[in-house]
């Protein structure tokens, strides 16, 4: 069935998780339409709720801080019978005991909207306080882990340093063992595992915990394919606090770097934004939204129905990208259009189009060069000289692209049937860079979740999504070995700043800026 488990770490990755699982949802098509182009079972598992009813939940495991997860209780409607029937446990106390409680957070008018089955309010950002606020899931109780040693937003003890998150690793795992608590019981359930997807903070203290869950999880299973979103915020803010998420940052993409088979680092705020994107910045359901849609559309090809166009794995993904796996780090982009005519008339089906490969010149680009990736409107890698001139990116020399990914949604078909003839793959050394390209008509949908940071946001819209492996992630490694240098302890820094390094390296095996000028 090949299927694909998605870990959540922290509070980022469950907004954007929240945007993503509300996305899956509205894919179900019901007796009388169409089959969805979706096929479910990859990504949501079936059960039986404590009334005997089938469920459908999805395969995730959620980690978060205690507070973080505002009305949303590891019992719901659908297992909250099973865990009132389940005997008291009072530790052989016979007498009266007097229970202690918080007060509940009460429930969003937009959520209560939702359980009484009317039409929900519009969202705002004053209205939304927690991700689970316009959440439209209900969860299996094992998806939902709640960390209690530390509390969201705590100025006594911040969840900040990298450190932190390795030794809280360390530390439950001691206790429960976390990978057979909570992963194995969502592993045993996969007939044939595609892969884990997984979105986390690399910025603060949950890089250092995904850091080691991933080193966990390779030791018990080995080889595997293993994609890393890796968040940052992109929010301007103190040069010391600054500094921390860079140090954070550098021992994230060292470590995760072993255990991980790709790792695509994303800012929250691509810059520049162009003009059609209306984001707040200071809000994480706004920028979230603009994440998922990067990170849904990228694994689009990974979840379709086996006889639909476009559809790819996580491993034939991966087979254009790394180059053996040498090359674990790629940087995403993104670009937003309305859905042409042809589209708008399949928002449920894929319209059964052949697949297109084509040499990195999607919907007839001939103008770009054959070793560049194609030019979307917003780079997700995030760039610490942006970060340090205002939003300005500094010139670099001229960026070389090594292998790309695209997935193109809702786009025109191309009218130049010659390039789309083009094998999908090509050697670097030879004939230019690996390219790929997987094109579906599933728009992206509407919801009454998503923000309004589109200007077509109330209707389906196209999405063009690029993956690629080229010489400015190395640029930007560098960059964040530099301030690593300066940043870091001296016991810990030689063996980072010389993993980092060597990350750097490999994004320039082959060639150089001297090799477009010919040979003297």
């Amino acid at each position: 069935m090949h299927e694909v488990i998605t870990l959540q770490f922290g509070q980022q990755a469950n907004y954007i998780g929240t945007h993503y699982w509300n996305t899956q949802e509205s894919y179900f098509t019901y007796a009388g339409q169409e089959e969805s182009p979706v096929n479910h079972d990859i990504s949501f598992r079936a059960g039986i709720g404590a009334n005997g009813d089938d469920t459908y939940t999805p395969r995730a495991l959620i980690y978060d801080l205690k507070g973080a997860f505002g009305t949303l209780r590891r019992e719901n409607a659908l297992y909250q019978l099973q865990q009132q029937e389940q005997p008291s446990q009072a530790g052989g106390w016979s007498g009266a005991t007097i229970p202690l409680q918080l007060s509940p957070i009460a429930p969003s008018r937009y959520q209560q909207a939702l359980d009484q089955g009317t039409q929900p309010p519009r969202l705002t950002t004053d209205t939304v306080r927690f991700w689970s606020d316009y959440n439209h899931l209900f969860y299996h109780p094992r998806s939902i882990v709640q960390l209690n040693e530390y509390e969201l937003s705590s100025t006594l003890m911040p969840f900040e340093q990298w450190s932190s998150g390795e030794d809280l690793f360390a530390s439950l795992d001691r206790e429960h063992d976390l990978l057979d608590r909570d992963l194995r019981p969502f592993l045993e359930e996969c007939d044939q595992l595609q892969g884990l997807q997984i979105l986390t903070g690399i910025d603060d203290a949950w890089g250092g915990f995904a850091a080691k869950y991933l080193e966990r999880v390779s030791d018990d299973l080995g080889k595997g394919c293993r994609w890393v979103f890796g968040l940052q915020d992109g929010k301007r803010t103190t040069r010391q606090r600054q500094t921390l998420q860079f140090a954070n940052v550098a021992q994230s993409l060292n470590a995760i770097n072993a255990s991980a088979s790709m790792h695509l680092p994303m800012t929250s705020l691509p810059a520049p934004l162009p003009a059609y994107v209306s984001l707040d910045a200071e809000s994480r359901w706004h920028t979230s939204a603009l994440q998922a849609a990067v990170v849904e559309s990228i694994t689009l090809p990974t979840r379709l129905r086996r006889h639909e166009a476009g559809r790819a794995s996580f491993d034939m993904l991966e087979t254009t990208l790394s180059n053996e796996g040498n090359r674990r780090v790629a940087a995403a982009g993104l670009s937003v259009t309305e859905a042409s005519d042809e589209a708008a008339g399949n928002v449920q089906t894929n319209g059964h189009h052949d697949t297109r490969t084509m040499n990195g010149h999607a919907n007839g680009e001939e103008d770009a060069r054959e070793d560049e990736a194609p030019q979307l409107d917003m780079d997700f890698f995030p760039d610490p000289a942006v970060a340090s001139t205002g939003g300005r990116r500094t010139a670099n020399r001229r960026t070389h692209t090594f292998s790309s990914v695209t997935t193109l949604r809702g786009q025109p078909e191309p009218t130049d049937d010659s390039a789309s003839i083009e094998a999908a793959y090509r050697d670097r050394m030879g004939e230019g860079p690996r390219t790929a390209t997987y094109r579906s008509q599933l728009l992206f949908p509407a919801l009454p979740s998503h923000p309004p940071i589109f200007p077509f946001a109330d209707k389906p819209f196209g999405i063009k999504t690029s993956v690629s492996t080229n010489t400015a992630v190395a640029d930007r490694i560098r960059n964040i070995e530099g301030i690593a240098r300066r940043a870091v302890g001296i016991v810990e820094r030689e063996s980072l700043c010389d993993g980092l390094v060597t990350m750097a390296e490999e994004y320039d095996e082959g060639w150089s800026d001297d090799e477009e000028y010919g040979e003297d």
